[in-house]
This record gives structure tokens, C-alpha cells and sequence, in this order.
């Protein structure tokens, strides 16, 4: 029988591989070419707001669209050394989808530390 692991550990498994973005060097990594990947529910980006700079792609088709030698990827996604940064809600999604993306073989694939609300928050403070 195959031990299980906790969705806790599985996500601090995955964050240990990952150079994970502060909103504060958000905008930087951007003007560095980085792509940035908003995978938030349509409901989530209507609520609260786009990120400037992001693409917006759906969680479930993320591989198809990122992987370089898809023929479904999105233009902006040809070189599989391109810095990518996966946004989503809080944080914890993006870890787990930038760590599959590195497995497909995207090296700089990360996330944004906190994601969304944590950019939100940095940006806009009260």
C-alpha cells in the first residue's frame, strides 16, 4: 500500500524548488520578460481585480498553454528557459502548478509568494 501525503507537505515539497517572487519584485521581474500567469477563477479576478502585466490562464488547461512544445501554447510561451510566474489566489495552487510546470521542463517556472492578495495588499496599502 502507497503511503499518502498530507496536501500541507505536498505544497512545501514543491515550494522548496521554487525561487518564489515578493509582490514587491513583482513589477521588476516583469520588466525582466518574465511571463506572468494569473490562473484565477473568473469569479476570484471579477471580485477583487486583473493583475496588470498577467496573462490569464485557466488552471486546468495551465500545462497545455505553457509547455513550448505544445501545439495548443499560448504565442508568448516558446522558449522553455522563460521566466514564468504563476499568480493565484492566496498562493498555494500557484506552488503546486509552477512545480509541474518545472517538471515538463520549465527551470525558471515559479510563483508569487502570497499571490494575489499579497500583491493586492503591497500595492495598495491601507
Amino acid at each position: 500500500m502507497r503511503a499518502t501525503v498530507a496536501i500541507d507537505a505536498l505544497v512545501e515539497q514543491a515550494r522548496r524548488a521554487l525561487d518564489r517572487v515578493q509582490p514587491a519584485d513583482l513589477a521588476a521581474e516583469i520588466a525582466a520578460g518574465a511571463l506572468v500567469v494569473d490562473t484565477r477563477p473568473v469569479e476570484q479576478r471579477h471580485r477583487d481585480g486583473d493583475l496588470p502585466g498577467a496573462l490569464v490562464i485557466d488552471r486546468n488547461v495551465l500545462e497545455w498553454r505553457l509547455d513550448p512544445t505544445s501545439p495548443h501554447r499560448v504565442a508568448a510561451m516558446t522558449d522553455a528557459d522563460r521566466r514564468v510566474i504563476v499568480v493565484c489566489d492566496q498562493g498555494y495552487s500557484s506552488s503546486l502548478a509552477a512545480a509541474t510546470l518545472r517538471q515538463l521542463g520549465l527551470r525558471r517556472a515559479t510563483d508569487l509568494d502570497g499571490g494575489f492578495q499579497a500583491w493586492a495588499r503591497w500595492s495598495h496599502p491601507d
